[in-house]
């Protein structure tokens, strides 16, 4: 395969070529220097070519690359997604009938659709079947009332054989549903910066919301569980995660689990630590929990998903893996590249933060080839920016530099999945905003 590139040198004004025409090219070629590290290079050399006004000059480069032979076989599902949480606080989750939603879910298909977040451990499970009659008060709630489940089926024809129920929302449902996540927002946002959560109420009616979201768009579903529900000897309380089980098997909803978001900052987030050993029994206890429900005797089972791997998470990660490293089908982490709050266009160009990915999966590596070498492992919750995202930023082309390296060199070292951080949310480091377009 031969890729011409061709940069200018210099640029007669800063508005010359927008950031926007440069990403897409570098992005390109980061991925083609991760992905084929160690394929034949052929001929390398930069040839002057005319110049264009503007333009000092311009250097061509001409990349040969072998394809007879790839460096890595990646999973079908490698590039999935992830939804948070916080979808049922901000009202969201009742849309994701949407045709349109789904229709551009399906275009990332296949993939797993993990539901999972900063919110995770703040979800508790409610089989209620009617919660609207007890919110109360105007607004998107209210209104959903005058629809059957929120459900117009508008598109039968499609969706007959798989029996998913899709909707067209009706204009001003969505514009009162734009005006309560807009107010939303500021108390996700205060809760993210102040990393006190308020409780969460998952109802038998939004699961059943989720998982045909998932379903018609031709994902697999894995859901994490809340780890925070603590008996008083710290051990894991299961009766909630059991609730919720047995509901979903009930469904027949084919569903792989989690337990937990970071539990390396349990202190910080509830004021209990939860240390690898007692996290790996946790596991164990929910295996036991998942083989006596037909349905789930089999569900793949992932974890720990750890933070960023500091010297303690890594002592986190070791104790989990002497315990529980046999129990998970893949060992999960997450990795966050810029602080949110402070980030600056340039940021996104800066080398040494590519380079920070690399180190953390040689350390991820170590620990879980220690215990069970071969294991797969994902990178479960990946995002450019955190507290949020950066308007302008972390939605933008700005911010594929970064995604597309995460992209190329999780490839090239073997990393099996990795999860974007988030297909729909609040905040900015979602693929697809509240208007239902994708974005960069």
């Amino acid at each position: 395969m031969r890729v011409l590139c061709a940069f200018p040198e210099a640029m007669s004004s800063s508005n010359s070529c927008p950031p926007s025409c440069l990403a897409p090219v570098a992005l390109f070629l980061a991925l083609l220097l991760h992905l084929f590290l160690s394929s034949q290079a052929g001929d390398r050399r930069p040839l002057p070519v005319d110049r264009a006004p503007g333009l000092k000059e311009k250097t061509l480069i001409l990349l040969d690359v072998s394809t007879k032979n790839p460096v890595r076989t990646v999973n079908e599902n490698f590039l999935s997604l992830q939804l948070d949480p916080s979808i049922i606080h901000d009202g969201w989750l009742d849309f994701l009938s949407s045709k349109r939603l789904v229709t551009l879910a399906r275009g990332l298909s296949p993939a797993f659709l993990r539901f999972g977040g900063k919110r995770t451990d703040f979800l508790q499970f409610q089989n209620l079947r009617n919660p609207a009659k007890s919110r109360g008060g105007p607004g998107p709630d209210y209104y959903l009332k005058n629809y059957e489940d929120d459900i117009v089926r508008s598109d039968v024809a499609l969706d007959k054989q798989k029996g998913c129920k899709i909707a067209q929302h009706p204009d001003v449902m969505l514009e009162l549903q734009r005006e309560k996540a807009a107010q939303m927002h500021l108390v996700l946002l205060k809760e993210q910066f102040s990393n006190t959560y308020s409780n969460l109420i998952l109802t038998a009616r939004s699961l059943d919301k989720l998982y045909n979201f998932a379903d018609c768009s031709g994902l697999h579903l894995i859901f994490a569980l809340n780890a925070l529900r603590r008996n008083p000897n710290n051990s894991w309380n299961s009766s909630s995660a059991l609730s919720l089980l047995k509901y979903s098997a009930s469904k027949k909803y084919n569903i792989s689990w989690e337990l937990g978001n970071e539990p390396n900052n349990y202190r910080t987030m509830h004021g209990r630590a939860v240390n690898g050993s007692q996290l790996g029994k946790d596991y164990i206890q929910l295996k036991s929990l998942l083989q006596p429900i037909r349905i789930y005797s089999r569900a793949s089972l992932y974890g720990p998903n750890i933070g960023r791997p500091r010297k303690n998470v890594i002592a986190l990660l070791d104790g989990f893996m002497k315990v529980a490293g046999s129990t998970v089908d893949a060992v999960t982490w997450q990795h966050c590249y810029i602080d949110g709050r402070v980030v600056k266009v340039m940021d996104f160009l800066k080398t040494r933060l590519l380079d920070t990915l690399s180190d953390q999966i040689r350390k991820i590596q170590k620990v879980v080839n220690t215990y069970t070498p071969g294991k797969k492992i994902w990178l479960e919750g990946v995002v450019t920016t955190s507290a949020g995202g950066t308007n302008n930023l972390s939605d933008s082309y700005a911010a594929g530099f970064l995604w597309l390296n995460t992209l190329g060199m999780l490839a090239s070292q073997g990393i099996d999945v990795v999860i974007r951080h988030s297909f729909f949310d609040h905040g900015y480091n979602h693929l697809v905003d509240q208007n239902f377009n994708p974005l960069p």
